[in-house]
Parts: C-alpha cells; structure tokens; sequence
C-alpha cells in the first residue's frame, strides 16, 4: 500500500476489520483522521496501527489527559497523536472514561517514549497508567495532594476587589 493508496477510509475500514465494533465513532476536524475506541482495547490498535506493514504508525508524536466535565460518563480521557514517518499521515486516538474511574492501560509497552508523557498526564489529571514502569509526579511536586489541570475550580476569584472587568473587555 502506498501513501495514495492511504485514506481515512482504507484507515477505519482496515480498523474495523481487524477490531469489529472497537471503533465507536470517527471524524477528520482540520483534516486530522480521530477516532474513539475503548480504553481496553487503545493499546491493542496502537499496536497493531505500529506494526501493519500498511500503515507503519511507527512514531508516538503526543499523548496527553484531557477533562470535560460536562461529559456524563466520559469526563476524563487520554488522547494519543501517531504519525507514520513512511507515509507521512497523522492519526488521532481519543479513549474516555469516568471521572471516578481514571485508569488506563499504559502505552510504554509498545512506545518507550510514553513513559513521560504518561507520568505528565497522571502528575496533571491523575489518570492511572497501569503497568506503567514508575508513575509517580514528574513536573510538580512530590507532596502536591491534587490534580492541576482538572476543571474543578473557577477560572477567577470572585472575591477579589482589586479587578476592574472594564479594563478586560467585560
């Protein structure tokens, strides 16, 4: 298969033979191929997506947490960016999942390059990568008891009287 031959469609089609019913739903926002699997299944394609000799999604460009708390069920997930240096196309994988469920399996296992990116996002949002070979906090520190990066506080303090909202265009 060469690059030509690559379209979003011969990507979901192939996904979809080979994990029936693992690809819940897929759009192209900016031209960018995203699709949403199941947390139990994100690692099995992330493999297979490296190791097609189709495809050949040999490079783990990002991988980060993100927080929507207005998602019922689906607050929180994990968002893997693979690029496939042979063809040069980019893919999109987003697995959610409960607020009060944060685990994910880990991506270390078949990129040695998540183990920081999975450290930042459990150090941000608290998602649990498991068999992740040492998670603990890598940017803030050790003693720190929350999450940063999670939507649970307001953006401003309300109590603060030193702030003219005409000086910010409210």
């Amino acid at each position: 298969m060469t690059a030509t031959d690559i379209t979003h469609e011969s990507i979901v089609e192939r996904l979809s033979a080979q994990f029936p019913g693992k690809i819940l739903s897929h759009d192209a926002p900016f031209g960018l191929l995203s699709l949403n699997v199941p947390r139990e299944e994100v690692i099995d394609i992330i493999k297979w997506l490296k190791e097609d000799a189709a495809f050949q999604f040999i490079f783990l460009t990002d991988l980060c947490g993100v927080h929507f708390p207005e998602q019922s069920g689906q607050e929180l997930g994990v968002i893997y960016h693979l690029h496939s240096l042979v063809h040069n196309i980019r893919l999109r994988l987003r697995t959610f999942f409960p607020a009060n469920d944060p685990v994910v399996p880990t991506a270390t296992t078949v990129f040695k390059g998540a183990n920081w990116m999975e450290r930042e996002t459990f150090d941000f949002f608290g998602i649990q990568f498991t068999g992740h070979p040492d998670l603990r906090r890598i940017l803030n520190v050790d003693d720190m008891n929350y999450h940063p990066m999670l939507k649970q506080y307001p953006l401003e303090d309300g109590t603060r009287t030193d702030k003219d909202d005409k000086y910010f265009g409210r």
